[in-house]
């Protein structure tokens, strides 16, 4: 497989490949073709699969290499959105989940769809759609190719197209059913790879105490000064918690999970173990990072991970693990990617083009869609090498713009009952062009931005901090047009009411009773 490896790491590699390959394949078989089964795995989820998928399906290749590569650069502070993550996971078990599953519901854009309308349904689909491809799968793909270009010699495109390939052949095939079962054995391996790749590296430097002698005590500054371009610690208490409440409770990537629990109990257990599980990056993730930072004085970037694979910290087999480790928590999350996709498109888009499709119909587009996002995942892979340095630093920064208008919508949909579906559309609309306008200014030269004074303003806020403030907006103007609006909803809560007769659209919440019927 690859010659800068031992025989025996080589066989562990392909042993792996060839495991994952006859367990996502063999749960494929079991009445994929129904809908329930193949989108949310028959709604018979226990807790251990829900917690390992959750965990699994987060943990993914920019995670052992971004979060190493900035550990390697600021430290343990960079592990605050881990910490937070444990938090904001009870959050989803103990308010989201109840919720969302009473709605009995196959997607997250639905649950908005019922609360609201389909504009805001919509636009979620789209949303999360788009940031599936340029966040989740295409910095997955480049996070793996980073390393395995330094460890392997292979390059991007050879990378890319068989990890995408493999992963997409198993999901593809069995839905949901096949990605759980095989993200329950990467659990596993990814775990084992990092512990045995941060044991080995603080062995080499020396222990804890070696870190703590050898590097600045900077890193081991957990509160970063307001004024950090990067980790504020306004921006971590104000922002980051933003963009957490998006990924966690309201982000069909992650929800699909608790969507397909088998009773509530189950989910909110999930959810625990799952955030139990979310203590281990601080040790495990990014450890190797600080060890790299000893071991490889001036490294830059998100070389730290490469380095270690590529010395000679490792000796024969445990190499092989480890990288067997990277592969599982790469294509855990790509299989995760493709599935929640692709149930978007079938089950958000393509009712919408044709309301009478049949089951088979929308399992036979959940399936064309996955393979679609498959081919588009390679095409992707040129446009990704733009991203040079802190994959995991630049992932944050994108969800900062993406996140806050659509936690506005859904804290306001689901407490406020007063919330109208011509507010949500507005906010989502101006908070989402407000945050597109941010994207745009950080992918263009930077001597063209501070010729304006108001661009350069606006691009010179941290992104944690503008967070927040789009946050502020956004729920101003669901708020304020809420009330604004209110006789207008009224009228359109009874016509929604008269359609609902007529069997074309479920009744929304504009006048309170969807809410009412879930809570």
């Amino acid at each position: 497989m690859s010659s800068s490896l031992s025989f025996l790491d080589n066989v562990i590699i392909l042993l792996y490949f060839g495991l994952v390959l006859y367990i996502g394949l063999y749960y494929s078989r079991y009445k994929s073709n129904v809908k329930k089964n193949y989108f949310l795995a028959g709604k018979n989820l226990g807790w251990f699969a829900i917690g390992s998928s959750l965990f699994a399906t987060n943990i993914s290749s920019e995670h052992l290499v971004g979060l190493a590569g900035a550990g390697s650069t600021y430290g343990l502070s960079v592990g605050h959105f881990e910490w937070l993550a444990a938090v904001i996971l009870l959050l989803l078990g103990w308010i989201f989940a109840p919720i969302f599953l009473k709605a009995d519901v196959y997607t997250v854009p639905q649950f908005l769809g019922k609360r609201f309308d389909d504009s805001s349904r919509i636009y979620l689909t789209v949303v999360s759609i788009f940031s599936y491809l340029f966040t989740k799968i295409g910095v997955t793909l480049l996070a793996g190719s980073i390393v395995l270009k330094e460890v392997l010699g292979w390059d991007m495109f050879t990378s890319a197209i068989l990890m995408v390939l493999i992963t997409g052949l198993y999901t593809v095939i069995g839905g949901l059913p096949s990605v759980i079962k095989t993200q329950i054995f990467q659990l596993f391996l990814l775990i084992l790879g990092s512990i045995l790749l941060s044991m080995f590296g603080l062995i080499k430097v020396g222990g804890f105490h070696g870190l703590v002698d050898k590097l600045p005590s900077d890193f081991f500054t957990i509160f970063k000064s307001p004024s950090d371009p990067n980790l504020p610690w306004t921006g971590i208490m104000l922002g980051a918690p933003i963009l957490g409440i998006w990924y966690w409770c309201t982000d069909q990537y992650i929800v699909q999970r608790i969507l397909g629990a088998n009773d509530i109990k189950s989910a909110q257990k999930g959810t625990l173990f799952a955030a139990l599980l979310k203590t281990l990056p601080i040790f495990f993730f990014i450890f190797p990072g600080l060890v790299a930072a000893v071991l490889y004085p001036g490294l830059k970037g998100d070389t730290a991970y490469s380095l270690l694979l590529a010395g000679d910290l490792l000796p024969m087999g445990i190499k092989g693990l480890v990288i067997a480790g990277l592969f599982a928590a790469l294509m855990s999350s790509l299989a995760s990617a493709f599935n929640s996709a692709s149930s978007l498109v079938a089950l958000d888009i393509y009712p919408y083009l044709r309301p009478n499709a049949s089951e088979n119909e929308e399992v036979l587009v959940g399936r064309l869609s996955t393979m679609l996002f498959v081919i588009i995942a390679i095409a992707i892979v040129p446009l990704i090498k733009m991203i040079d340095i802190h994959i995991y630093i630049h992932l944050q920064t994108i969800q900062a713009y993406i996140a806050p208008p659509i936690v506005s919508v859904f804290l306001f949909g689901i407490f406020w009952k007063k919330a109208t579906s011509q507010a949500a559309i507005w906010a989502l609309v101006i908070g989402g062009f407000l945050g597109l306008v941010k994207i745009i200014l950080s992918s263009m030269d930077l001597a063209v931005i501070m010729q304006y004074e108001i661009l350069n303003f606006y691009y010179q806020i941290n992104y944690l901090h503008f967070a927040f403030y789009l946050f502020l907006v956004s729920s101003f103007i669901v708020f304020f047009l809420s009330l604004a609006l209110k006789e207008n909803a009224i009228t359109n809560s009874q016509n929604i009411k008269d359609r609902d007769t007529k069997g074309e659209i479920p009744a929304t919440a504009n006048s309170g009773s969807f809410l009412r019927n879930i809570k």
